[in-house]
């Protein structure tokens, strides 16, 4: 078996055509957090049909993709041929810019560790390079201004060893935009990321801190920099006729951090299935949060498409997806999470372009949601013992005349929702000081305290300045602003 267990793929043509199906023996286990059945033969046969009109329609010589659910690899399947067979889980593709997302997970690496912070200056940690003030977070989310592509000619198609040093990436116009002010799509700030890495890891090249901090916790022995067989040929195929064209496969250089990697189906079910959950030996599930959260103002007048920290963000059919696209000659690459189905995708092809690769990884997670959605995990209550006074806080509170619940959760956490419809509510977390911090919504970040009365029993909630009650506008409560001694009365 390989690095992910899976059931061995039908022979070449099984499906007819050069189709192949895996399906998974009750799921391949990444983590077995949670269960769910066997996809519906009729889930799985959608699934295999999108793959095989993109594969066609398409063009590509080959392509593979799979599905990922609960942490298990509950669908995989493939198209075409690579050297004469449908290729299975451990055959390497290019995945381009899904490189980046690697990239991103190391630098908040560092920032956890204490050895960055996302609103730091370039220039605090790397010298002599252009535009020293634009910050990690704008690096992180292309935000920074910087120039599109490196100097030089295209770095996709030519040696890295063209552009030796960081300084020789850039040209006479490093940064054609303002920081800070619109998203501008930047694999040049991605390899200054790769070059931040380096310098904080003591010199240490950053495909050899990603091996050792990311893909060996996580079994990713299949990801490299460089192919390692079984590996697909990139291809070209001509516009106008059935005829291929090898791509060139150099070694990018400084520019690997922006899209060197290759990797396999069974290793981005890994990937996959962190990018969904976390992994404490590698990042945890509240860095994962902030790298999906919108971080700059997407491009053009719509609002379906924006940028977080290293990972795309995409809104399709009422759904928020996360990830991230990839091509480089010859390849293209997709990967797609969808955190409140619990549901990843991704999709892989060895061919230049005529794919919409993000399309079709975008499909494979709607297909499953659609027919299959999310059972909900079993209600359990909390363990014991339930602390007295924090169920004490608990049940209805106002803040003016509008009614809001507060409920308890598990790590002594608390809930606000609103029982009118209207008004803000957020989850909240437990800190060290006996107050909480919004997780979400309006009030993520903010504080949330208990007040005492003199003799010790609690006053009211302070939330960021704002007052909640027991009652609705009492005339004895501490509002801000005084109520009406006569209390509420009917109309005069």
């Amino acid at each position: 078996m390989t690095a992910v267990e899976s059931a061995e793929p039908p022979e070449p043509g099984a499906h007819g055509g050069g189709v192949s199906e895996v399906i998974p023996r009750g799921g391949a286990v990444i983590d077995s957090g949670a269960e769910y059945e066997q996809l519906m033969p009729q889930t799985r046969r959608a699934l295999l049909r999108r793959l095989a009109l993109a594969q066609a329609d398409g063009r590509a010589p080959s392509m593979t993709g799979a599905v990922v659910r609960g942490g298990r690899v509950v669908w995989t399947g493939a198209r075409g041929t690579v050297d004469g067979a449908v290729p299975h889980g451990d055959v390497q593709y290019r995945i381009g810019s899904l490189s980046k997302t690697f990239v991103a997970v190391l630098v908040l690496r560092l920032r956890d560790e204490g050895l960055l912070r996302l609103d730091d200056p370039l220039g605090v940690h790397l010298k002599g390079l252009p535009a020293p003030d634009v910050t990690i977070a704008q690096l992180l989310a292309h935000g920074a201004g910087l120039s599109a592509e490196p100097r030089g000619p295209w770095w996709e198609r030519t040696p890295g060893g063209l552009r030796p040093e960081p300084a020789d990436l850039f040209d006479e116009r490093p940064r054609p935009h303002p920081a800070g002010r619109r998203h501008h799509y930047s694999n040049l700030g991605y390899a200054v990321l790769g070059a931040l890495v380096e310098r904080l890891r003591d010199g240490t090249p950053w495909g050899a801190v990603l091996r050792r901090e990311v893909l060996e916790p996580l079994g990713m022995a299949r990801t490299t920099l460089t192919p390692t067989a079984p590996h697909a040929q990139g291809w070209a195929v001509h516009p106008w006729a059935d005829a291929l064209l090898p791509e060139p496969a150099h070694d990018s250089g400084l520019m690997g951090p922006a899209g060197q990697l290759w990797s396999t189906t069974e290793d981005l079910c890994r990937w996959a299935a962190f990018l969904l959950r976390g992994d404490d030996r590698v990042l945890d599930g509240a860095s994962l949060a902030e790298m999906r959260t919108p971080a700059v103002p997407p491009e053009g007048d719509g609002w379906s498409a924006g940028y977080g920290l290293g990972l795309q963000l995409v809104s399709k059919g009422g759904r928020r997806l996360a990830g991230h696209t990839g091509s480089m000659p010859g390849f293209l690459a997709a990967l797609w999470v969808d955190t409140d189905q619990d549901v990843a995708a991704l999709a892989l092809a060895n061919c230049t372009s005529g794919l919409p690769i993000g399309t079709v990884a975008a499909d494979l997670v709607e297909t499953v949601t659609a027919h299959e959605p999310r059972i909900p995990e079993a209600w359990r209550p909390l363990p014991e013992p339930v602390d007295e006074e924090l169920l004490a806080l608990s049940g209805p509170w106002y803040w003016g005349a509008n009614p809001f619940a507060l409920r308890l959760t598990g790590g002594r956490g608390l809930e606000l929702v609103t029982l009118s419809g209207n008004g803000r509510g957020s989850r909240f977390r437990a800190e060290s000081d006996g107050t909480w911090t919004g997780l979400d919504g309006y009030y993520a970040g903010e504080s949330l305290r208990v007040v005492r009365a003199p003799d010790g029993s609690v006053s009211h909630l302070d939330l960021a300045t704002f007052v909640f009650t027991r009652g609705p506008y009492e005339p004895a409560d501490p509002v801000p602003g005084g109520v009406d001694p006569q209390g509420w009365r009917g109309a005069p």
